[in-house]
């Protein structure tokens, strides 16, 4: 039995070698997007902290609609730590957010009032 579970496990690693970059990174985003991630993303105007949001599952990239190719931003959901003290407070909600791809720092995320 654990010489299956060694011959699967080598099988699945030499897989894996043989996949392209892209396609580990694929792999990973999809166990992570399983698995979750409960991170935290911090945007920084200069030196100070312009927005946090907490408890992010996962970031992805936007896809068009009518070509599947890759837009320039990413999106995602979090909590918007409206007071910055790294706490998820009652009043704050879960948001909408997207992060540009472009040389300009800007972020846009959905107003949670």
């Amino acid at each position: 039995m654990k010489f299956v579970s060694a011959a699967a496990l080598l099988c699945l690693m030499l897989g894996l070698v043989s996949c392209t970059q892209e396609q580990q990174n694929q792999i990973s985003r999809s166990v992570q997007n399983w698995t979750g991630t409960n991170g935290v993303l911090e945007f920084y105007a200069g030196d100070k902290l312009a927005r946090r949001f907490l408890h992010i599952d996962k970031i992805s990239t936007a896809m068009g609609t009518d070509d599947a190719r890759p837009r320039s931003y990413r999106y995602g959901y979090g909590i918007l730590d409206e007071n910055q003290n790294m706490v998820a407070d009652s009043g704050e909600k879960k948001v909408y957010f997207e992060i540009s791809d472009f040389g300009s720092n800007y972020i846009f995320f959905e107003s949670p009032r």
